[in-house]
């Protein structure tokens, strides 16, 4: 990358030297900055729309306030790319999400400014109160700012935080990056004087001043309250913040960086929780993005020049696109089937099916916990719910799994993308942890398909079951698996696929290829396993008895999952027999294609050999 190409932004190694620039730069500053984040994704992938966005947001905050003194968390990490770039981090953007590069959202352990390690919505307001409460006891004079955007809104964590924080009252501000919000009032020069008048001192003394003048005449009193509310409330919705216990401003041009700057050095002096309503818009300054921010929102190495992004060829069909085209083919024939999504609608296949069914898809936004709930509630009332959810996300709704679904044995299918390892997005993302939290939930069913024609028939088994079920599967393409008329398999039934000597090698998921690669060497016998609740305790019973070395493989955490059972059961027959667990080890996974993490935790054929090496020498 050719600094020179960037005059300015060249010389900000920190938000100490942006501070040092005029003002009057700083529009400059902004330029630069959104080009220099649209070369830096265009060559190395990754999160753009979002970024793009908030080119002026971001290097207002960090010219206002005196980071890292001051704390500012981003909710979610999407949308922190210019705060990587101006945070001492523009030299290495080219290696983000890459093996060993920059992590793709912020991380406590890549930089003092990185508050918060974050990967899931929601969280800013609480970690940010967290921080406010403490500074104040220490009276250290830091401000504490969160950043989130209207989407992480959505979610119920967001004003669970809000209303704590309205209760107790400390001087923390709150940022709504509004792009697609219903709550955006025009944002006029009517809007734009309001908006400095509410973030003034004057404004705020004259209230406090007025409610305890009126305070012992309480019909004046009300009458004041209702005409702020009612002056407000004609341009803003602030009534809602208002009530939660927060000095509403806004909205303010998100764009406008002159009108930032000067409204966030007003709100800095402001007591008690703030909050400043700031209408962006994604993919600004880079017309595609504009027009398309959900295209546009994550993407591969393209020409920026060109604004076109390069098709993906795909012989083979992705897991998510044959649960998507599944799902077609049962709502064909059953309008009680319901389909719902916490926000990741596209991402998990769901598109053709929400445009043919409009009236059977419910996107709840960032809302897992009501995703499943929801469900449940269909499932009382005699539909047929199926949450299609990512493995990482599902984890958020963990209670709701437990109360609401499985106590009540409710025929709801858990449809859990993302499952094992997702790459790029790294540990926050990684879906380590499925099979482990699900397998000691009773009344669940757990089925891991080796293929995507398995995939299918696994989903038609857990639709038609009446109860709980949980069918995982990973990102990316299947194996070219023929798809074969769909048929119930019956619960617990396994399926040897190679009969060897000595060694049973006991798969569970999509890493059957890699599992027969490797028994091929050493004459291993396999057999995909499919279920990993209820066991084939019978397979179990027989191939203990004929194998000397039972070898359990799966993508997901070795520390309660799939293996975990095996030997439990094993144990429970008081069965002596050698077993081998190989998955996911006790850490958190960093970023890197998926290829590369699989084999630098040894899920290839070369490892799984030598791991059984290792094993037998032992």
């Amino acid at each position: 990358m050719n600094l020179n190409n960037y005059p300015l932004l060249k010389q900000i190694n920190s938000p100490e030297d942006l501070r040092c620039f005029p003002q009057s730069q700083l529009s400059s500053i902004c330029l630069e900055l959104r080009q220099y984040l649209l070369t830096c994704v265009s060559q190395s992938s990754g999160h753009l729309a979002s970024g793009l966005g908030v080119v002026e947001l971001t290097t207002a905050l960090h010219y206002v306030y005196y980071t890292p003194f001051d704390k500012i968390i981003w909710d979610v990490g999407h949308q922190a790319y210019p705060h990587k770039i101006l945070t001492g981090r523009r030299d290495q953007m080219l290696t983000i999400r890459q093996k060993g590069g920059l992590h793709p959202f912020p991380h406590r352990n890549e930089s003092e400014y990185d508050v918060l390690t974050t990967g899931h919505s929601s969280t800013s307001i609480s970690a940010a109160l967290g921080i406010a409460i403490s500074e104040q006891k220490k009276q250290s004079g830091k401000q504490v700012v969160a950043v989130i955007g209207d989407g992480a809104l959505t979610a119920g964590m967001a004003f669970e935080a809000m209303n704590h924080a309205g209760h107790i009252k400390p001087d923390m501000l709150v940022i709504v990056n509004d792009n697609d919000m219903s709550i955006s009032a025009n944002t006029g020069a009517l809007n734009q004087h309001l908006t400095q008048i509410l973030s003034s001192k004057a404004y705020t003394s004259f209230r406090e001043s007025g409610k305890r003048v009126l305070a012992n005449i309480p019909p004046l009193k009300e009458l004041f309250k209702k005409t702020e509310e009612h002056l407000k409330g004609l341009v803003t919705p602030a009534t809602l913040f208002e009530e939660l216990g927060f000095n509403y401003i806004g909205p303010v041009d998100g764009h406008d960086i002159d009108s930032l700057v000067t409204t966030l050095q007003k709100v800095r002096q402001l007591k008690g929780p703030q909050l400043l309503h700031v209408i962006t818009q994604k993919g600004k300054g880079y017309e595609p993005a504009e027009k398309d921010p959900t295209l546009w929102h994550g993407v591969p190495k393209f020409n920026p020049n060109d604004g076109i992004l390069p098709a993906t060829p795909r012989a083979i069909p992705t897991y998510s696109q044959i649960f998507g085209d599944w799902l077609c083919e049962m709502a064909k024939n059953d309008n009680r089937l319901m389909a719902i999504t916490p926000a990741m609608g596209e991402g998990s296949g769901m598109t053709k099916f929400a445009n043919r069914y409009p009236d059977q898809f419910f996107d709840v936004a960032i809302a897992e916990q009501h995703a499943v709930t929801l469900a449940a509630g269909f499932a009382i009332s005699g539909l047929k719910p199926i949450v299609a959810i990512y493995s990482t996300f599902l984890q958020r709704a963990y209670d709701q799994v437990i109360h609401d679904v499985a106590i009540q044995n409710l025929p709801v299918l858990f449809a859990i993308d993302r499952a094992g390892i997702v790459g790029a997005d790294g540990e926050t993302h990684q879906g380590a942890f499925d099979l482990s939290y699900l397998r000691c939930v009773p009344n669940m069913v757990i089925m891991t398909p080796s293929d995507e024609n398995e995939c299918r028939q696994m989903l038609y088994t857990g639709y038609l079951h009446n109860g709980p079920v949980a069918v995982r599967y990973p990102r990316g393409e299947g194996t070219g698996a023929q798809l074969k008329p769909l048929e119930v398999i019956p619960l617990g039934q396994s399926k040897l696929c190679r009969e060897g000597k000595n060694i049973a090698l006991l798969n569970f998921g999509t890493l059957l290829t890699e599992v027969l690669q490797a028994a091929e060497q050493i004459d291993a016998t396999v057999i995909d396993m499919r279920f990993v609740k209820p066991l084939d305790e019978k397979v179990l019973l027989q191939i203990s008895q004929t194998h000397n070395i039972l070898v359990t493989i799966e993508e997901n955490s070795i520390k309660g999952g799939a293996g975990s059972g095996v030997g439990e059961y094993l144990l429970s027959k008081k069965i002596k027999c050698d077993i081998l667990n190989i998955g996911l080890p006790d850490k958190f996974i960093s970023q890197g294609s998926q290829n590369e993490v699989r084999q630098e935790i040894g899920l290839d054929p070369k490892h799984i050999i030598d791991k059984i090496n290792n094993f037998m020498n032992q």
